[in-house]
């Protein structure tokens, strides 16, 4: 079943030279707008500023996790398992987790959880991310799946980790 929406997916590409050359730059370029986004958000004022902290913090993990998993879960990305060409370059590790799918849905989901405008925006740019990795040919709709929930699930850890210190700061 991977297997087949990957092919479903990835057949798409190079039918339009314009939407490849977008899905390469979602693809390479998103994770710089989710940094600036951090940056501006670091200055403003509470709760932009705990909503910052979770969300380097929830990406620090997940690059941990990301680590982790690389070490121990030996995936052939697509394009080595079968013919498969790609629309750029890749590393010859692990498919599982996608970094960029993982990092992306840390930092959306920490910002969701504050904000349902900003995070609903963001986590829309993170499915495009996660659909992108599918469609340049680096990683199967499952290595996706996983990160996204991966990523999610590290945020919703930090956030409540996060809920409970505050809690305990206010009944001092």
């Amino acid at each position: 079943m991977d297997v087949k929406i990957f092919r479903a997916i990835h057949q798409l590409t190079g039918r339009s030279s314009l939407i490849d050359q977008f899905m390469i730059l979602v693809s390479n370029k998103v994770r710089y707008v989710y940094f600036l986004i951090l940056i501006v958000m670091w200055f403003k004022k509470y709760p932009y500023r705990q909503m910052t902290n979770n969300a380097v913090i929830s990406a620090f993990i997940a690059l941990i996790l990301n680590l982790f998993f690389k070490l121990f879960i030996s995936k052939p990305r697509p394009f080595l398992k079968s013919r498969v060409g790609i629309l750029i370059p890749s590393k010859i590790d692990s498919s599982f987790p996608s970094k960029h799918t993982l990092l992306v849905f840390a930092v959306s989901t920490s910002i969701l959880l504050y904000n349902r405008v900003l995070g609903s925006i963001m986590t829309g740019l993170a499915v495009l991310t996660g659909f992108s990795r599918i469609r340049v040919g680096h990683h199967y709709p499952s290595d996706i799946i996983g990160s996204a929930l991966l990523g999610s699930v590290t945020s919703m850890f930090i956030h409540q980790k996060s809920r409970e210190g505050n809690v305990k700061a206010f009944a001092k």
